[in-house]
């Protein structure tokens, strides 16, 4: 009987969890007077396309931030996790020299940051990364140190020091043993830091409204937010019966649509990285 309930309990929660989506999806689908008529709803009264049909009328640009988020997504992605392992890999070895330093110092980050005025400069004026497909990518390559301590925490914890030194009697070199026995046997780790870095890469607006005024490198994000933005006008001048085509924009079913635009792909991608997920913050997350 308990098994029942607790059950109960858990489908509950569940459907907790999916009913904003459930009414997020619907809402992008509802004509806008019958969202000011009956409000926000898992059944309208009145189904319609038009906050989509709305989207769709810069359906280019549209895509084209969709495939500039992608590309951005995979390489920042790729590239992050990379550096991430690389750096945490040597600090999980005990035999390394200045490990604790090091350890210390990639520490230190999480506490402190030089500031947005100073990284604006060193990137614009060092880098010359502004109003290039870089500016979307680079700044998020300076890993958070919290994931480098995670998968240095897994890697200490997790990876056997007898299989280490059994690769290196059979003459492995240090890199053979990174790429062949070390990373295999990280797959939660490295799926988990992976989801949370495709995470921030595709919900990242920042950079593109600090680094990028060119409105052809616009990722998904800053482009959602420039329709939010004309959105925004356009109710105004409706407010001031400035004409009758801003009075039929579906504002609030585009805003859904926004949301829906924006988060279906991550939304789609999580149930595939849950297992390896839950795995990998569990084990990363034991002080080693």
């Amino acid at each position: 009987m308990n098994q029942y309930v607790v059950n109960l309990i858990f489908i509950l929660l569940a459907l907790a969890c999916i009913f904003p989506f459930a009414l997020l999806i619907m809402g992008s689908f509802t004509d806008q007077k019958a969202i000011i008529h009956d409000g926000y709803s898992l059944f309208p009264s009145a189904l319609s396309l038009d906050a989509y049909r709305f989207m769709m009328a810069s359906s280019g640009t549209l895509f084209r931030a969709y495939g500039i988020t992608v590309f951005i997504t995979i390489v920042g992605t790729a590239a992050g996790l990379a550096i991430a392992t690389m750096l945490a890999y040597p600090l999980s070895r005990s035999d390394m020299p200045l490990r604790k330093v090091l350890s210390f110092l990639v520490f230190f980050t999480m506490l402190f940051n030089g500031g947005l005025v100073s990284t604006y400069l060193i990137y614009t004026e060092v880098f010359h990364i502004k109003n290039t497909i870089w500016a979307l990518i680079i700044p998020g390559l300076l890993t958070n140190g919290f994931y480098i301590l995670l998968i240095r925490t897994f890697f200490s914890t997790s990876i056997p020091p007898a299989i280490i030194e059994s690769a290196y009697i059979d003459g492995a070199s240090e890199f053979k043993i990174f790429y062949r026995i070390v990373l295999p046997l990280s797959l939660p780790i490295l799926a988990t830091i992976g989801l949370m870095l495709g995470i921030s890469y595709w919900n990242d607006w920042f950079n593109g409204l600090i680094y990028v005024t060119d409105s052809k490198l616009f990722s998904i994000q800053n482009m959602l937010n420039r329709m939010l933005s004309d959105l925004q006008f356009l109710q105004q001048s409706s407010m001031n019966n400035a004409s009758q085509a801003a009075t039929n924009v579906p504002t609030d079913s585009v805003r859904l649509a926004i949301a829906v635009i924006g988060i279906i792909p991550i939304f789609c991608a999580y149930p595939f990285f849950q297992k390896f997920f839950v795995k990998g913050l569990t084990l990363g997350a034991v002080k080693g």
